[in-house]
């Protein structure tokens, strides 16, 4: 049996790798400050401390050890040395949560593959990760740290609207008003459903194949965002959604919040080869493509009208964005 802190645990990704992990009878323990975003599974051990607090950390954990310490909170440099004061030399596998959003921005060809540069002029957070993966990447050569490298990409679960707008997307599509989708709709973006990303993640916890190693883990299915709008609008009952769409670089202008996300990353056709992680894996597959994936998201939400969240201030952005587009024609 392996022993698994996770650090997080209910997030869109983290709670489905916990939930695989259990399910392949691991000793899971989960860190986090008590929060619980997604249910823990009762047979988890919850330790109760803040990562960003490392004497809470400290004391909350004692003198354990565990085979893999999967650090899903860590976004920075300090980040990862905190976390190294911590449980180097008191784990056999740190797994470190990068992002697929370090690949070089825009792609010069594809697929991306682990061998692709990581370069990300355009968003902060990515330039983070990398520089966070520097730090491992040297710990490893130094003195033989045992990382391993984990990059997603865009991820999501039955609470996880992926699209700009979130549920705001959804309200408008049901109201008639226009929604805005960046570019022509037409780029190709890799969505990949948790729990198939929980195979693959869970499949290399414990495996000293995927030491000093970095693996891309995205699902195989990568439709475009006009489709991926359009199955929302089926599954929320919109048979002719008002899809206005405009250039990403307009809606950066608009909404600077938006920009980053959308110039260093969702703008491009995203699509990876992630044959380096099947080979470890094999199992790992696309199961649910975002047809399923968007009537799970509005079974979710229609279920849950407290989760039905509007950003009014976003809201009214987007009418400002969709009148400017059709004023310029």
């Amino acid at each position: 049996m392996t022993s698994i802190l996770y650090i997080g645990g209910t997030g869109t990704i983290s709670a489905a790798c916990v939930r695989r992990s259990v399910a392949r009878g691991h000793d899971v323990a989960v860190l986090n400050r008590g929060s619980a975003r997604r249910p823990l599974p009762p047979e988890v051990e919850l330790i109760e401390a803040d990562i960003r607090d490392p004497a809470a950390v400290g004391a909350a954990i004692g003198d354990r050890r565990f085979d893999v310490v999967a650090e899903f909170l860590a976004f920075t440099p300090e980040h990862v040395a905190s976390d190294l004061d911590l449980f180097e030399g008191r784990t056999g596998q740190y797994v470190f949560i990068s992002s697929a959003s370090a690949y070089e921005k825009p792609p010069r060809r594809l697929p991306v593959t682990e061998s692709t540069p990581l370069r990300n002029p355009f968003w902060q957070y990515s330039r983070d990760k990398i520089a966070c993966e520097d730090v491992l990447v040297a710990a490893h050569r130094e003195r033989g740290l045992p990382v391993t490298i984990i990059r997603p990409s865009h991820t999501y679960d039955e609470r996880l609207l992926p699209t700009m707008g979130h549920w705001n997307d959804i309200a408008r599509m049901r109201a008639g008003r226009p929604v805005i989708v960046h570019g022509d709709g037409t780029s190709l973006w890799t969505i990949t459903h948790a729990d198939d990303f929980a195979v693959a993640f869970t499949g290399l916890l414990g495996n000293p194949a995927a030491i000093g190693e970095a693996f891309t883990i995205t699902g195989t299915h990568a439709p475009t965002w006009n489709q991926i709008y359009g199955w929302l609008a089926d599954a929320a009952g919109v048979a002719s959604p008002d899809l206005v769409h405009v250039a990403s670089d307009t809606i950066a202008a608009f909404d600077p919040e938006l920009g980053p996300g959308l110039i260093g990353d969702k703008s491009h056709s995203m699509v990876f080869d992630v044959s380096k992680v099947t080979q470890l894996v094999p199992e790992f597959r696309t199961t649910v493509t975002f047809d399923e994936g968007a009537r799970r998201i509005l079974a979710y939400y229609d279920a849950h009208p407290e989760a039905q969240e509007i950003d009014e201030g976003r809201d009214a952005v987007f009418d400002r964005i969709a009148a400017h587009a059709r004023s310029a024609g």
